[in-house]
């Protein structure tokens, strides 16, 4: 298979995966091509969440892409009528990325039975962390000397992690398709960010 008709086919995977959320699929769909552009599709993952808020049920879609030089995040929302708007209405974002802005990509597996573990199997769920620096979290406590007995004020210590996108997807939840999606995401990803040439 050529390039073209890969990114071809890459393209109406993703129009495909869009449509199957049901999740308002013309507003997501344009949001993500406008985004997108002409760039060819390299990978991408589509998971839908849906919350309770109170007495509301709302849904949430985020949609991943990978081009050859950019990651793209897109997310839509639904909201109740409110004192701004007296019907019902959806907030769609993106965000484009260039790769070499990507700092880390975490990958987390839970698999069940892991002492009868055979590779390949497609683990419970996966999480996927990205981080490019737009957000990093400060985790601080207090710092101590190894002496028992020490008052004094030792100052803090903590870590700086950059966790601009966490994404959990569950075989329960979102079905072995969309675990296996988001582990050919997250590979695609991880091997663009590492590539010398980009």
């Amino acid at each position: 298979m050529d390039g073209m008709a890969k990114t071809s086919t890459t393209t109406q995977g993703l129009r495909a995966a869009i449509e199957r959320s049901g999740y308002y699929p013309a507003l997501v769909a344009e949001a993500v091509e406008a985004a997108v552009g002409g760039e060819p599709i390299r990978s991408y993952l589509v998971h839908q969440e849906t919350t309770f808020d109170q007495n509301e049920v709302r849904r949430h879609v985020t949609v991943l892409v990978l081009t050859d030089h950019r990651f793209i995040v897109s997310h839509t929302d639904e909201q109740a009528a409110d004192s701004t708007s007296p019907t019902p209405y959806a907030t769609t974002s993106t965000e484009s990325v260039k790769l070499d802005r990507i700092s880390s990509v975490v990958v987390s597996r839970v698999v069940a039975n892991p002492e009868s573990y055979t590779p390949g199997t497609l683990p419970r769920e996966v999480v996927l962390t990205i981080g490019w620096g737009a957000v990093s979290r400060i985790d601080l406590e207090p710092a101590a000397c190894g002496d028992p007995n020490c008052e004094a004020d030792h100052g803090y210590t903590g870590n700086s992690t950059a966790d601009d996108l966490s994404l959990r997807v569950s075989e329960a939840g979102d079905g072995p398709e969309t675990v296996r999606q988001a582990l050919v995401f997250a590979q695609a990803i991880s091997e663009a960010t590492a590539d010398p040439a980009r």
